[in-house]
């Protein structure tokens, strides 16, 4: 059975065909690293990872870029308000988002560059889009010209009349346009600031993304994944960066996750109804944390409560209880990975040749038959419920 991807872009399941056959490129966006992630930012790091797992087991050899945002406003604000340098904020928060990912048994992407390792790439594109007539300087800043990229709104399955400035969306005196959106800002007393054609600044926030995913991943790659909330405006700005600096659409299949609600509210740090994951993990083991993540299907919103993870340990002591058992039984306890897999395929051998007895061969059976549906569910838009 071929595997089956939900598209953002298309609103459609399609088949997984990748760019290069054998071979999966996926673009995770990755933390700002200016405080402990939460309950919700985690299912966006642990969806990537599950994905990763079972593309790696299907035989495919994936390349996992997940990028860390280490300049940004939020950065710049919470090191003003300490008194110490965006560096130190950075420091200080990408150990953390290492750690508790850790916990929350994510391995580490393939690649995980830093936007300010790339500023340079990022100038290069911002001049490319300038030159093509889509970007525009205004007193030191540079904004995309949104109405000169007619696919503007795909992704979120909106058109420019329909569209108003959003949450991320800086309306300024100096944009031809309120959807125009930050390419470069010019630079600010006592903030970061590097040298470009329009003066000394920065990048603005989506650029970045654009820049490593092309990088890393080529102009064309299979999956980007990210938090439904990043649809619009980050994912859709990021198209038009992508498409209108290389000339093609960037990523075949769009992947987002739903949120994490509390209270039946959406979960986030403007709203002030959050829980780390740095706090939950006092108090739940990471395997828990993450089993509850996966218990539902990626795209659909989950409810976060203490009586939710209560659950989901009970549940998880029972599955570890029968994999235990099992293994008592059959005299493997303490075998790593590498045995398990050489007797169960030495036993498969066995039950072929009639060599087992009849209550052996049906547990080879129910083994089978487990396989089978997990794969079917994972074949079917990674479905971990």
């Amino acid at each position: 059975m071929a595997i089956r991807i939900y598209n953002t872009f298309t609103r459609r399941k399609e088949e997984f065909v990748p760019v290069h056959p054998g071979k999966v490129g996926i673009y995770s966006c990755g933390p700002t690293v200016y405080d402990y992630f939460h309950i919700g930012n985690a299912r966006a790091f642990v969806v990537p990872d599950v994905i990763r797992r079972y593309l790696l087991y299907r035989g495919y050899e994936v390349t996992l870029v997940q990028n860390i945002t280490d300049i940004e406003d939020k950065i710049i604000k919470r090191a003003h308000e300490r008194g110490v340098k965006p560096e130190d904020i950075v420091a200080e928060y990408v150990r953390a988002f290492i750690d508790d990912t850790e916990a929350l048994g994510v391995r580490p992407p393939d690649v995980q560059p830093r936007a300010t390792e790339h500023v340079e790439g990022m100038i290069k594109m911002i001049s490319a889009l300038v030159e093509k007539g889509l970007a525009y300087e205004a007193d030191g800043d540079v904004y995309y010209d949104v109405s000169k990229f007619d696919p503007y709104g795909s992704l979120s399955g909106q058109n420019l009349d329909d569209l108003q400035a959003g949450a991320r969306v800086e309306v300024g005196e100096t944009k031809h346009d309120p959807l125009d959106f930050t390419l470069w800002k010019a630079a600010k007393p006592g903030e970061p600031a590097w040298d470009s054609p329009w003066g000394p600044g920065r990048p603005g926030w989506h650029i970045e993304c654009s820049v490593m995913s092309t990088k890393y991943l080529g102009p064309v790659f299979d999956i980007h994944t990210g938090g439904v909330d990043l649809v619009f405006p980050h994912h859709e700005n990021e198209i038009a960066q992508s498409h209108g600096a290389n000339g093609e659409p960037p990523v075949k299949y769009w992947v987002h996750n739903g949120f994490v609600n509390i209270d039946g509210q959406r979960m986030g740090k403007s709203l002030h109804n959050f829980k780390t994951v740095r706090d939950i993990l006092k108090k739940y083991p990471g395997k828990v944390v993450r089993y509850f993540l996966i218990s539902n299907h990626y795209r659909k919103p989950i409810n976060f409560s203490e009586d939710e993870l209560s659950m989901c340990a009970r549940a998880l002591a029972r599955i570890e209880g029968a994999v235990s058992n099992a293994l008592f039984a059959t005299g493997m306890v303490g075998w790593n990975r590498e045995q398990l897999q050489q007797a169960a395929k030495a036993f498969a051998g066995d039950v072929q040749g009639g060599g087992v007895g009849e209550k052996a061969a049906a547990l080879s059976e129910a083994a089978r038959s487990a396989r089978q549906a997990f794969e079917e569910a994972m074949d079917d838009d990674f479905n971990t419920a």
